[in-house]
């Protein structure tokens, strides 16, 4: 069965930058897109980025320039790299397949001083 596991998160200072991996199995990991969405305290969950089986990215508006989403075939694991991190990032982060509906259990991002 399909399963996704977050990683990486954790309190980072405004300006701070953090890399977020999600480690992914069954299921053949390089023909699918993938995503990472987040979820703050009182909001809908968003989408933060998406990337293509074949690379090609995408990012939502508030982040666009500060993060940037990757992925290694070979280790099935999409990687989130946040910078310039802003109190307002602050959100359990989660991945999923862009066109599936299994989640992960998420990591917590905190930026705060």
């Amino acid at each position: 069965q399909v399963q996704l596991v977050e990683s990486g998160g954790g309190l980072v200072q405004p300006g701070g930058s953090l890399r977020l991996s999600c480690a992914a199995s069954g299921f053949t990991f390089s023909v699918y897109a993938m995503a990472w969405y987040r979820q703050a305290p009182g909001k809908e969950r968003e989408l933060v980025a998406y990337i293509s089986s074949g690379g090609s990215t995408s990012y939502g508006d508030s982040v666009k320039g500060r993060f940037t989403i990757s992925r290694d075939n070979a280790k099935n694991t999409v990687y989130l790299q946040m910078n310039s991190l802003k109190p307002e990032d602050t959100a359990v982060y989660f991945c999923k397949r862009l066109t599936g509906s299994t989640w992960g259990q998420g990591t917590q991002v905190t930026v705060s001083s």
